[in-house]
């Protein structure tokens, strides 16, 4: 339960990260748009930073990359050069002064402090999160299979009720998963297999995320992935494979209190 409300809030803290960075990008464009060009502001916490104080063309010309340089770093930022030299360059591409800046600036100041808060929660929220899922009896044995971390794993238990008891077999978990197809046959036609209309899409979304990120470290991963890809597959249909795979391996891992082991075939 506790790992349920804990994922749940985190999903709702990256949701509205999402809604905010969308919301100040077009704010931007809407009297910046040069600076709306230059980062990505969902990963560049410089940017952000320059935006609570400097969000204008003539502000950043009249301040210039050297000063703006050594304003960042006292704020706790890195490569603060280049994030300066791309602030200042985007404000030489606009002399014209839009009619929405005035609000337009204000509207920014307010949506990079709304974005940097709830990057703050966030940072408070995993570790709060990590600490919990560590006091579960599976946390061991996820972490060791390939591709989890603390967070898919404990939206895996979060998702699964903590443990096995409320699937009879694997394929009832595939099912609730929407990794298991069902038929969808009519008179003659036969074989005619899509994905449930009813499933956890939670859960699927951990299992996919999940079986993509295992394609980095795991030699068994990347082999099946392969493998599909050959048989005519697309991306997608093969991770959606991997991870009907993977399900199968954590359900016995789960079962058998084991720890996950790569094959020594694949591993070779």
């Amino acid at each position: 339960v506790d790992l349920r409300m804990l994922t749940a809030r985190r999903t709702d803290l990256v949701c509205d990260r999402v809604r905010a960075i969308n919301r100040l990008r077009a704010t931007l464009l809407e009297y910046f748009p040069a600076l709306e060009r230059a980062f990505d502001y969902s990963k560049n916490k410089a940017a952000l930073t320059l935006l609570s104080e400097y969000q204008t063309p003539d502000r950043l010309r009249r301040l210039g990359a050297t000063r703006l340089a050594a304003w960042l770093p006292k704020r706790g930022c890195r490569n603060s050069a280049a994030v300066a030299a791309a602030a200042v360059d985007a404000a030489h591409q606009q002399f014209t002064t839009l009619p929405a800046e005035p609000i337009g600036s204000t509207l920014v100041i307010r949506l990079a402090a709304e974005i940097t808060a709830i990057d703050r929660d966030l940072g408070e929220l995993d570790a709060q999160l990590t600490d919990r899922f560590r006091q579960h009896e599976a946390a061991e044995i996820l972490l060791s299979v390939p591709g989890f971390g603390p967070v898919l794993a404990a939206t895996l238990l979060a998702n699964i009720g903590g443990n096995l008891n409320g699937f009879d077999t694997v394929d009832r978990l595939a099912a609730v998963a929407g990794l298991a197809p069902v038929p969808y046959d009519s008179g003659r036609i036969s074989g005619n297999l899509h994905r449930p209309r009813r499933f956890n899409r939670r859960l699927l979304r951990t299992c996919y995320l999940a079986a993509l990120s295992s394609l980095k470290n795991s030699p068994a991963s990347r082999a099946f992935y392969d493998r599909k890809r050959r048989e005519g597959k697309s991306h997608k249909q093969a991770l959606i494979a991997l991870a009907r795979r993977r399900l199968t391996v954590i359900w016995a891992l789960l079962r058998d209190r084991a720890h996950y082991q790569e094959p020594a075939l694949a591993a070779a």
